[in-house]
């Protein structure tokens, strides 16, 4: 068992395609906005199909503010270390601390040939990344006096002037697999980054069994190297292997390997949105309650504080949002959950819809009391909604900064295609699969049973949530024109009018339905105890 005790961090690993840039970094910004901690870029400057992963890396810390990146693993054939060094450090400081700086000795080599760089040997290639290591840190280390100077096989820098130095202490990462490789990254690095996908049966216990042993030999705890893990896999309803199944499975999972083989950090391979946000928002936080759980449980066997150890130079976990207070209340008694109300304020003189034709379920009951978890769950569908007001103001915000002409109307739509209004599948509701799903994975609610539940238990409801289906379709509609507006506004700049109108009508409708749906769902959901 080797759990190093370090706070659990959550990434994506996203692929670098040249073919749609704007979802390329639509997808790395939607990690952040979804919670993840990390976001990182594979590298193959060899690969035409790829953007470059240093000058994309560069772009995503300009479009996000809290998340840290790092390419995934640098391709250091064909990126001189001297060179390299600074780049990191020049985006560290641009980027506020958020850059990490993963490391491979290189791999397909008759490309990194083709590219101009130099084929080396596996013994060859672990050598150079060794000097490397030693270049980038010489460079970074402003503290000492003098040049750099690093007379090395594959690399010689001789006095050049040291810095800039990095905005944080930028850990280093290697991606290893060979007893070599594990021996240099305890004695050198601070990370291990591995892809589970490679990895036979046992080789996480003899990689962490090397990586301790060599770190110990320079003088160094084994806890001082985080061990990351490159994991993909697939969400499905029921267990069919190892991370195919419920997020329920996958937070089992990662756990165990927190637990017994040490991982500290989570980085899924997918592209999927909707992958992005169950794991962020389902599994994440599973994973670190059952692994909190465990150790406060050996801590208080041991009799010494729950502690885990703090690692500086890794980015902080995000929790999940709470319920807002003043949506809910925490005691038992009447009904408090306060739907939002309506302003009756229209920005389109056009209607989707007949409002004054709306069903109205059964009036509650005055003298019910709810318990606070029966209440919780209509505090969360206000929640979601809350949300999704919140990605509206966002898309008037993106229309007016192409109007000003900061961003393109391509980058606007490419953004808006990430949103969970968006990704939502309307004809399922709001209260949909990316977010239905509440902050434990043992709270889960199917987004194919959720209106059908609210009419087999109260059939007084089946015209409010016939209703509620056929407004979704609607919206759905509306979106498309959204849409359809950005595309006609990239051909042409004239149409800015006609794609703010396009926005004023979603945002007259999404408001106007958001309201409707709490005011007739969330004292029903309580009633009859839907979770």
């Amino acid at each position: 068992m080797s759990d190093y005790g370090h706070d659990l961090v959550f990434g994506s690993f996203v692929t670098p395609s040249a073919g749609n840039p704007d979802r390329t970094v639509g997808v790395a910004v939607l990690a952040e906005q979804v919670g993840l901690d990390l976001v990182t870029f594979q590298d193959h400057p060899y690969q035409p199909a790829f953007l470059d992963t240093w000058t994309l890396l560069s772009f995503v810390a300009a479009r996000t503010s809290r998340v840290h990146l790092a390419a995934n693993v640098t391709n250091l054939p064909l990126r001189p270390p001297a060179v390299l060094a600074r780049s990191v450090a020049s985006l560290d400081l641009l980027s506020g601390g958020r850059v990490g700086l993963g490391l491979g000795a290189g791999a397909f080599w008759d490309a990194i040939e083709a590219m101009g760089g130099r084929r080396l040997t596996p013994g060859q290639g672990v050598r150079a990344l060794e000097e490397a290591i030693e270049v980038i840190r010489q460079l970074w280390d402003v503290e000492t006096r003098g040049g750099v100077r690093v007379d090395g096989e594959f690399y010689r820098v001789v006095g050049a002037k040291r810095g800039p130095a990095p905005a944080h202490a930028a850990p280093i990462w290697l991606g290893a697999y060979k007893p070599r490789m594990l021996q240099l990254t305890g004695r050198r690095a601070d990370g291990w980054l591995p892809s589970l996908g490679y990895l036979q049966p046992g080789d996480l216990a003899r990689g962490n069994a090397i990586i301790d042993d060599a770190a110990q030999q320079e003088g160094r705890s084994p806890q001082d190297v985080r061990r990351l893990l490159n994991i993909s896999g697939q969400f499905s309803a029921v267990g069919r292997g190892p991370l195919d199944g419920p997020a329920e499975q996958w937070a089992e999972e990662l756990a165990e390997l927190a637990l017994e083989e040490g991982v500290g950090t989570f980085i899924l391979g997918s592209d999927d949105p909707d992958d992005l946000r169950r794991f962020a928002g389902e599994v994440a936080p599973a994973v670190r309650e059952l692994v909190a759980a465990e150790r406060d449980r050996g801590a208080a066997a041991a009799g010494t504080p729950a502690q885990p150890e703090r690692m500086p130079a890794q980015p902080e976990p995000v929790a999940a949002p709470p319920v807002r207070a003043s949506r809910a209340t925490a005691t038992g008694g009447a009904f408090a959950v306060v739907p939002t109300p309506d302003d009756g304020v229209r920005r389109s003189e056009q209607e989707v819809w007949d409002e004054s034709t709306r069903p109205t379920g059964p009036v509650p009951d005055p003298e019910r009391t709810y318990t606070p978890q029966e209440q919780a769950t209509g505090a969360h569908l206000v929640q979601i909604h809350d949300g999704l007001r919140a990605e509206l103001a966002q898309i008037h915000d993106l229309i007016e900064q192409v109007a000003a002409g900061e961003i393109d109307a391509g980058a606007a739509r490419s953004h808006i295609n990430t949103m969970t209004m968006r990704q939502n599948r309307w004809t399922l509701g709001v209260y949909c699969e990316s977010y239905c799903r509440i902050v434990t994975t043992h709270h889960t609610i199917e987004d194919q049973s959720f209106f059908p539940r609210l009419r087999a238990r109260d059939p007084r409801l089946g015209p409010v949530v016939d209703r509620l289906e056929q407004e979704h379709h609607v919206i759905h509609d509306v979106l498309e024109g959204v849409d359809r507006a950005l595309v006609a506004y990239v051909g042409s700049p004239d149409g800015l009018a006609e794609l703010r109108a396009a926005v004023d009508l979603l945002t007259d409708a999404l408001l106007s339905h958001l309201s409707y749906e709490e005011r007739e769902l969330v004292e029903p959901l309580a009633r009859l105890g839907i979770a």
